[in-house]
């Protein structure tokens, strides 16, 4: 492999219907950050108005991360959903056009464009977001995360995993746990 595409910057996706999405991101963001890289994390569907035992750990090893979104799609309405995606959008975009980070993971972004209950495309449009992948400045590394990725999304990235459910303690009635899921 030569330099350039040794310092070539990847796109990674993690999606699926199974536990483990953002924790992959998160163990990709610890090794970075070991390794020296600048890290952001934008959180798409996550509330600022709530902890995360992922937030209290990364801030203090120096990772900016940021909750953009107001909580899950049930819980609000589709005009406040609208409204943080609109405002979550240019902030994800700019974060990744900047150049100022070494990695950009935009944890759920693929649940907030697998919406369809509602309309998005004019505050999340699909195109920018396939424009922002292929435009990003050549040394930034991309984790996009969440269910149900846009199969333009797969196309563009340079690794796709799928993490599926085998079994899974919610089917038992266990809610999220503490430390585990938030």
């Amino acid at each position: 492999m030569d330099n350039v595409n040794k310092k070539r910057g990847l796109t990674l996706v993690y999606t699926g219907d199974g536990k483990g999405k953002t924790t992959s991101a998160l163990g990709l963001t610890v090794r970075a950050v070991g390794r020296g890289l600048n890290v952001k994390i934008l959180q798409f569907i996550k509330s600022p108005q709530r902890s995360y035992g992922e937030q209290i750990a990364l801030e203090k090893l120096g990772v900016e991360i940021e909750q953009l979104g107001i909580g899950f799609t049930w819980t609000k309405t589709p005009e406040e959903h609208r409204e943080a995606l609109r405002i979550a959008w240019p902030k994800a975009k700019e974060a990744v056009m900047s150049g100022n980070y070494d990695v950009v993971v935009l944890d759920e972004l693929n649940n907030a464009l697998a919406i369809e209950t509602f309309p998005i495309d004019d505050v999340l449009p699909l195109a920018e977001v396939i424009e922002m992948m292929k435009n990003k400045p050549s040394h930034v590394h991309l984790v996009i995360t969440g269910r149900s990725a846009k199969d333009e999304v797969k196309e563009i990235a340079d690794l796709v995993s799928v993490i599926d459910a085998e079994k899974h303690y919610y089917d038992e009635g266990i809610p999220a746990v503490k430390g585990i899921e938030f």
